[in-house]
């Protein structure tokens, strides 16, 4: 399937996605929230820069989207058809990128756990995973 934009417009739609305040980001935050936790936002002197850091717990949430973090097995995850050598390597630079940040978080002594974009369309799984990774 050819893309629905000309180059031009593509390149304007794509510069508008931006790194915070998501749908997905403020759905978890907001449930955060509603369940009694309290956090703070993008802290840039942590590795990554997590979305979601809860100082009193050690623990980070980093909330990805499903293409531009690669989710294996979601259809959101799709290959673009057009300048693919391109995507390839921005795509896997994130990839990459993610895990060492975790893994540097991890050596700071912070637990991370990472919500993929489509886990946020149930609230009540996503209750679950939030209540499991985090202490009362």
């Amino acid at each position: 399937m050819s893309d629905v934009f000309d180059t031009q417009t593509r390149r304007m739609v794509m510069s508008r996605i931006g790194p915070k305040d998501t749908k997905p980001e403020l759905r978890v935050r907001k449930l955060l929230h509603a369940l009694g936790y309290r956090f703070r936002l993008h802290r840039k002197g942590l590795p990554g820069t997590p979305d979601i850091v809860l100082p009193r717990w050690k623990s980070v949430i980093f909330v990805h989207g499903c293409f531009w973090h690669v989710h294996e097995g979601c259809k959101r995850a799709t290959m673009p058809k057009t300048n693919v050598e391109f995507w390839k390597k921005k795509l896997k630079g994130n990839v990459v990128r993610d895990a060492k940040s975790i893994e540097q978080l991890r050596e700071l002594g912070y637990r991370s756990l990472v919500i993929w974009e489509c886990e946020t369309k149930n609230l009540d799984e996503l209750a679950d995973r939030l209540i499991a990774f985090l202490p009362r």
